[in-house]
């Protein structure tokens, strides 16, 4: 571990639901609440005044509606997502070479690797202008946390949240970590913290007073003495610049059972389209194919199937998930499906072609699988989700407030505009069209130093603007949810973990 707290860890505060607010007006300082927004739709973020209520990530969305009746509730829209991600991790760049992203929201910075920190004042001034320069860039606010091993510096953020820096002066780790739960240290999740109370053990102290060879003969060799170092506050993980990614899936939860057994074969070859997109998009290919089924009773049954070869062949993947499905019972019903890939590379073997059952391959772009009929549709079947940007003729951007009954709901307003009026549509009117996203700020900018430039400089941090006085104060009508919508699915948001990182190795930091 090093003696200087170098490490950084970035965490944007309930990233997605303040995208949503910095994007809407009308839902600052409001409760939102983004996710799936079906009968099984799952909760992907919450913003902090949802959390006041109890509201909190990977909660059932029903059950958050019953705990936050008038809170805004919005599907997820990674696009903008991904591109807000895209600049913080750029501002993270110009502080050090070595950046390890967890997650689109998250990510360790080796400050000393980039010369922007060689001390504790070093390291609190670099820390204190990132957030500066987050705000100036996307809108939005993150926590630092400061440290001299990764394990420290999340601790750190947790504890900084929302919206600041908490920096952990070497030698003060055992006072600091002492009478902190254990399930604080990574590794310690609901099953092992379970096991460890009955033991009598539940904080990081006693953990540690417990030693080591008697969590050894607790938890067996590896995650024994791993729970130990820990608890001494030792950690020799490196800062990884390039992590790799280990597989890509998409998945949707149903509202309502699938019986049919043509409809969960068509669904199964749609996942498996959007599957390869993503593969492409990653620039990967992969041997092994992986069938994920939930059924009626929530068994959940996993089939794999690995090639001679890597591929991303749409043909060949379709036929290794319907053979994988021909090994499965649904009778009773299915809720949820999943098509993924493991065993990644970064190229393809064209070979595996004959693996294909047809001659002749279609390109994805060329073939489109049948989608799931919508409860709610516009002019060529347009679905109008809740939180969905959408422009109108007349009244220009806006975002769908809520739909149903043959009427889609939409408040006008912009990033940059007083919160907006509410207007009623057809669901069918013609005027009415999807949009993308707006930027969250109107020009791009330039923070008053470049975060490269934080070395030995110090200087003003920017203010943060009011915020807006007024805001959202109705609720929103569900959005039409059908499959695939907003979580790779239309039931439960989920966070594209997997996102994060590239293929191959990278450079790692100094421990």
């Amino acid at each position: 571990m090093r003696n200087a707290p170098t490490v950084l860890h970035l965490d944007m505060d309930a990233f997605f639901a303040s995208v949503e607010q910095a994007s809407k007006p009308s839902l600052r300082g409001k409760a939102v609440v983004v996710g799936g927004l079906g009968p099984r739709g799952v909760v992907a973020t919450a913003s902090y005044e949802a959390r006041v209520f109890g509201v909190h990530s990977a909660m059932p969305m029903g059950q958050a509606r019953r705990l936050a009746p008038n809170a805004a509730y919005l599907v997820p829209r990674f696009t903008l997502y991904r591109t807000v991600s895209e600049q913080v991790m750029a501002l993270l760049r110009e502080l050090s070479p070595l950046i390890e992203p967890l997650s689109l929201d998250e990510a360790f910075v080796d400050l000393e690797a980039g010369g922007a920190a060689w001390d504790g004042e070093s390291a609190r001034r670099a820390g204190e202008r990132l957030r500066a320069d987050i705000r100036a860039v996307t809108g939005l606010t993150g926590s630092v946390g400061l440290a001299a091993s990764k394990m420290l510096a999340k601790i750190a953020s947790e504890q900084a949240k929302p919206d600041g820096l908490v920096l952990i002066e070497p030698g003060t780790e055992r006072a600091l970590l002492g009478p902190m739960p254990v399930r604080t240290l990574p590794g310690v999740g609901p099953a092992t913290g379970d096991h460890l109370r009955r033991a009598g053990i539940t904080t990081v102290e006693e953990l540690a007073e417990a030693g080591e060879d008697e969590l050894v003969r607790m938890l067996g060799k590896a995650h024994g003495h791993a729970l130990y170092a820990m608890a001494l506050a030792r950690d020799e993980r490196p800062v990884v610049a390039e992590r790799e990614t280990k597989s890509v899936s998409v998945e949707d939860t149903y509202d309502v059972d699938i019986h049919d057994r043509p409809r969960v074969g068509m669904e199964v070859q749609r996942l498996a389209d959007r599957c390869v997109r993503r593969l492409r998009e990653a620039g990967l290919s992969g041997r092994t194919i992986v069938l994920k089924v939930r059924r009626y009773d929530f068994s959940t049954l996993t089939r794999s199937e690995t090639l001679r070869g890597p591929t991303d062949d749409p043909a060949v993947i379709r036929e290794a998930a319907a053979r994988l499905l021909d090994s499965v019972d649904t009778t009773g019903g299915v809720r949820l499906l999943g098509v993924g890939v493991s065993g990644l590379a970064d190229y393809t073997q064209e070979d595996l072609f004959a693996q294909a059952a047809g001659e002749g391959a279609v390109d994805l772009a060329e073939e489109a699988v049948p989608q799931a009929p919508a409860e709610q549709v516009g002019p060529a079947g347009r679905q109008w989700r809740a939180g969905q940007d959408v422009r109108h003729d007349d009244w220009g951007h806006g975002w769908v407030q809520g739909s149903g009954l043959g009427r889609v709901t939409v408040r006008f307003e912009t990033p940059q505009s007083e919160p907006g009026r509410v207007r009623t549509f057809r669901v069918d009117d013609p005027a009415l069209a999807p949009a993308e996203p707006l930027p969250l700020v109107s020009e791009p900018a330039s923070p008053t130093r470049p975060a490269s430039a934080l070395r030995p400089a110090s200087g003003e941090r920017l203010g943060r603007p009011a915020a807006d006085p007024d805001g959202y104060d109705g609720r929103p009508g569900d959005g039409v949810q059908g499959p695939g919508a907003g979580r790779d699915s239309s039931g439960g948001a989920r966070v594209p973990k997997s996102w994060s990182g590239t293929s191959g190795g990278g450079a790692v930091s100094r421990p």
